[in-house]
């Protein structure tokens, strides 16, 4: 009998980070500050906790998993329907303000192309699938920290590596052993963002384009011949 072989469908992939590449602020950070805002929390203790994480972050040092963890701690304490209602009113005021012109246009023009468009972040999947959908990208093409849920409630756990750094790669690769189960495969990849925290990301991609970055990305660039482009205007 004549083996069947699966059609592989080959088309091009473009990766867009959220925080400060998609958006011109960090998501993660501002839903730490609007919990705060509403006195959700405890503003002395959970604010300094935030700005020392985010501090960790910029500087490249971030426990990726310590800070997810005491992110979720907070999703545990509510039931969904509440904690969804608050994002809602969270992506409506603080997030959507907050969307790049340039970014939005650059996203559709990869869609218009008939490109595969993903989101990359390492920002947690209660926050970043939500925002996904103003740029009209479902869940299934939406790669960020998998937040742990039993019984209707976050646990305040991860179920995997966090989405950060090497752990995009991680995530990636799981990401894309199943596009090619389904027949799907890529030709040419594209990737963008604004840290140093992408760099293996970057890497990756057949094509690095550098969305308004840090200073170690810029030089990081500049030494590797990547794209660099200005999206805060």
């Amino acid at each position: 009998m004549q083996a069947t072989h699966l059609q592989v469908d080959k088309k091009e992939l473009a990766l867009f980070d959220l925080d400060h590449t998609l958006l011109d602020v960090d998501s993660d950070y501002l839903w730490g500050e609007y919990i705060v805002k509403h006195d959700l929390v405890d503003e002395a203790e959970y604010r300094t906790a935030n700005q020392k994480f985010y501090n960790d972050y910029i500087e490249g040092t971030l426990d990726a998993t310590e800070y997810n963890e005491f992110v979720a701690e907070f999703l545990s304490s509510l039931p969904m329907q509440r904690l969804h209602e608050l994002r809602e009113d969270y992506i409506n005021r603080e997030i959507e303000p907050h969307i790049r012109p340039k970014a939005l246009s650059v996203l559709r023009q990869h869609i218009e192309l008939g490109h595969h468009v993903v989101i990359i972040s390492a920002t947690n999947d209660f926050v970043v699938s939500a925002i996904a959908e103003r740029f009209g990208v479902a869940a299934v093409d939406v790669l960020s920290t998998p937040l742990e849920i039993k019984d209707e409630r976050y646990t305040g756990k991860l179920t995997d590596k966090p989405n950060f750094k090497e752990g995009k790669i991680y995530h990636l690769n799981k990401w894309l052993e199943q596009r090619k189960s389904e027949g799907i495969s890529f030709d040419k990849t594209y990737a963008y963002s604004d840290s140093k925290n992408d760099i293996p990301l970057l890497e990756w991609a057949d094509i690095a384009i550098c969305v308004s970055p840090d200073d170690a990305l810029h030089a990081h660039a500049l030494a590797h011949r990547w794209a660099v482009e200005d999206w805060s205007i």
